[in-house]
């Protein structure tokens, strides 16, 4: 049997999904750089031929780490579906003589070099400038047009975006998207590999997007993905999946597959991807590009990464289009004969739709809850009447577990700040969004109020002998709903572990 190795980190399709299917088509040798979600860990054993916990001392050179390991085990492939391990996979591939993304891998990765060679090739994308340095930021804030975004050129998930909408709050931006930053980095939510990437910023212009020449109905968001794979080099699409509106300033809400497009404009779309794939010249991995859609049929190109969509993206391909895109991607790699798409699927090849809702403490409209709420599926399942025929699920692995407290969303941290993760499967796509639009709308009234927290005088007496019934403590007021002061790992303090990130 063919042997493979397959490398952990945060981030991407649900670790469980991957497992299972690469286990499927061959012996499976784990390198966990990333703690195993608890849902996980206890049948990783069982998938596993092994799993190894690398030392932090070996992780400094983890390209090293990664080809010491797969001769180890007489790997034929190599693989990661994380972004943040997406670069030293790549580069072990090279180095080891497999299959692999390539060196364009960092392409992918690096959202500055990523842009200028789309510049180079003349596609459509939002102006920007790489930022190294706080000067480098005010130059671009006097040269580009406002309102501006202020990425981190390494991250995923919307995290450290800022909005810059004047060039007199660039300072502001650049110091807290280095904090965002720098505690998404002790969550793990970091690049692996390539040293100062957290250091590594671009700013780019806001562009306005139009979902309504795209799409015949509302309740879509105005920018799609064309999820893919590169085979041999060559660009093989998918399909393409939709979204609902995002939440601001760009953190995503609700992924749907399939996009109802029509066929002509998912011809363009489609078309646009294959070229931005093209530019950066990636050999044999997944792909997941994110187009924005504007008015007037105009389109932007917003990031392209050599690994497929995060969150539940693949298990909502198989789901509609009965593709198992992962053991599909560990055929190719270990040179076996795969059957890609002849063209990018479409409506009219779906069975049904399935959509994933990234669950955050904000309403409809973006504001944020008036009170705070524990985590609940149960309830949650109980109380909202979704259309006949949806299914409702959630992902153990990327959502907190039941009584947890759901944080505060924090607009800097993007994903980070998720409650859970919701899979649903539906007729079709519009009854996704239908239901979706349900869900949002009663999440803060069907989950249970967290407990109210005593204030310290309170504190004091209730842990003093109880001689009669202390004093009713005093309620805590509920939280702002400007911004927080500190960042998610001060959100989510509490003792249960946060749920995996979903990057897009």
């Amino acid at each position: 049997m063919s042997t493979v190795l397959l490398v952990h980190a945060k981030g991407g399709p649900p670790i469980g999904h991957v497992l299972s299917r690469t286990a499927a088509r061959a012996e499976v040798h784990l390198l966990a750089l990333s703690e195993l979600p608890a849902a996980v860990a206890s049948h990783a054993a069982n998938l596993c031929a092994s799993v190894t916990v690398p030392a932090e001392e070996e992780r400094r050179d983890l390209v090293s780490l990664i080809v010491r390991r797969a001769g180890d085990v007489g790997a034929g492939a190599v693989l990661t579906f994380s972004e943040y391990a997406v670069v030293a996979v790549a580069e072990a591939c090279d180095a080891l003589g497999l299959a692999g993304a390539g060196s364009a891998a960092a392409l992918a990765r690096d959202k500055r070099m990523m842009r200028e060679t789309w510049r180079r090739h003349g596609l459509p994308q939002p102006e920007f400038r790489p930022v190294a340095t706080r000067t480098d930021l005010h130059e671009a804030a006097d040269a580009l047009p406002v309102p501006m975004l202020l990425k981190a050129a390494w991250s995923a998930g919307s995290t450290a975006h800022q909005i810059i909408g004047s060039p007199g709050e660039a300072e502001a931006a650049w110091r807290r998207s280095r904090e965002v930053m720098a505690a998404s980095a002790r969550l793990g939510f970091a690049e692996l590999h390539v040293a100062e990437a957290d250091a590594h910023f671009v700013v780019e212009q806001i562009v306005t997007g139009d979902a309504g020449e795209w799409f015949d109905e509302p309740g879509w968001g105005d920018y799609v993905s064309v999820e893919g794979v590169v085979a041999d080099g060559v660009f093989h699409p998918v399909c393409v999946s939709g979204r609902m509106p995002t939440v601001e300033p760009f953190t995503e809400r609700a992924s749907i597959t399939p996009a109802l497009l029509p066929a002509g404009l998912q011809d363009r779309v489609v078309d646009l991807a294959r070229q931005a794939v093209d530019a950066l010249g990636l050999r044999d991995c997944g792909t997941h590009t994110e187009i924005k859609l504007g008015a007037g049929g105009r389109m932007w190109l917003i990031e392209t990464a050599a690994r497929f969509g995060g969150a539940m993206t693949v298990p909502q391909i198989e789901e509609v289009f009965r593709l198992d895109l992962v053991g599909m991607l560990v055929d190719h790699l270990l040179g076996r004969p795969v059957a890609w798409p002849e063209r990018a699927l479409g409506p009219e090849q779906a069975r049904g739709a399935a959509g994933s809702l990234v669950v955050l403490a904000v309403d409809g409209d973006g504001a944020a809850w008036r009170d705070r709420r524990v985590w609940d599926f149960p309830a949650v399942k109980e109380a909202v009447a979704l259309s006949e025929g949806s299914d409702l699920s959630v992902v153990p692995e990327s959502s907190l577990p039941d009584g947890a407290e759901v944080p505060v969303y924090d607009p800097d941290g993007g994903a980070n700040t998720m409650a859970a993760l919701c899979l649903l499967s539906a007729a079709d796509a519009r009854t996704v969004i239908r239901d979706f639009t349900t869900l949002v709308d009663a999440l803060p009234s069907v989950l249970p109020p967290a407990a109210p927290v005593p204030s310290a005088a309170a504190k004091t007496a209730l842990a003093a002998p109880a001689v009669h019934k202390p004093v009713a403590a005093a309620q805590k007021a509920a939280p702002a709903v400007q911004k927080p002061v500190l960042t998610v790992p001060a959100v989510r303090k509490p003792a249960p572990a946060a749920p995996e990130e979903v990057p897009a």
